[in-house]
């Protein structure tokens, strides 16, 4: 392994030591802050938790223009079912396979934890000659860029913006897809179950899953979709009543 590979996934197995799903990231923020100031960067923080940390150029880049390198804090928190990790308390577990870093029946949370550790790595390397730095680091992205859209003007100077939350190595993105939240209201008469009628549990599970964004074109199954399909195919020949019906726990997974 690349002596800088390693030193990136140190500070990343720092980073999955403390707790950081979304809308909780305040440990995370300060642990960002304090290893700022074992650095001597100047910080900044916004009322919503975003930071920016700033790092002086290299000797002789001085007036160069300065780049904002940004990544989030939170991550996605999913488990396995079998799982006891609470991701309120719990470090996640990194596992080495290879070439590969996975996590013990969790989210690892290179997404994007894995930003925060290149820009440290970056930040701190003594050989590396760069202009001037900030590193701005939001919260709660995962929910829905919410820290994003809390940035004041002002907050960062920066005009060269690199978001280091991408899949593949070598390739530069312009441009960004959004998402959208939509409620849905269905008129329904709710009734009592009949004595004479046995209550059900239908359950879709067991799928590869995936990522909303990269694996959307890979034609995998969704539970949601499949189970809407089977009730539909079941109402054919069935007169079924919908107690309840639930399914994902986040809206990108």
């Amino acid at each position: 392994m690349h002596d800088k590979t390693r030193e990136i996934l140190q500070l990343f197995s720092q980073i999955n030591a403390i707790p950081r799903c979304s809308k909780q990231e305040k440990r995370i923020g300060e642990w960002l802050l304090n290893w700022a100031g074992e650095n001597g960067f100047q910080t900044d923080s916004d009322p919503a938790g975003n930071l920016v940390i700033t790092v002086p150029a290299t000797t002789g880049y001085e007036t160069a223009p300065v780049v904002v390198l940004q990544g989030h804090m939170d991550m996605v928190c999913e488990k396995t079912p079998e799982s006891n990790h609470d991701f309120s308390s719990d470090p996640v577990k990194l596992v080495y396979q290879g070439d590969w870093v996975t996590a013990d029946r969790t989210t690892l949370g290179a997404d994007n934890g894995i930003a925060l550790a290149m820009a440290m790595a970056l930040a701190t390397d003594p050989a590396v000659d760069h202009p001037p730095l900030e590193l701005l680091f939001t919260v709660d992205e995962e929910s829905g860029l919410n820290g994003a859209k809390e940035l004041e003007t002002g907050f960062f100077s920066g005009k060269i913006y690199l978001n280091i939350d991408s899949e593949t190595e070598g390739v530069f993105t312009v441009g960004c897809a959004g998402g959208r939240d939509i409620r849905i209201m269905l008129p329904f008469e709710p009734s009592a179950i009949p004595e004479t009628e046995k209550p059900v549990k239908l359950s879709v599970k067991g799928l590869c899953g995936g990522h909303s964004g990269i694996d959307i074109h890979r034609q995998r199954a969704n539970a949601n979709i499949l189970l809407a399909r089977a009730l539909d195919a079941l109402r054919e020949n069935l007169e079924i009543r919908l107690a309840a019906m639930a399914g994902g726990t986040v809206h990108n997974a």
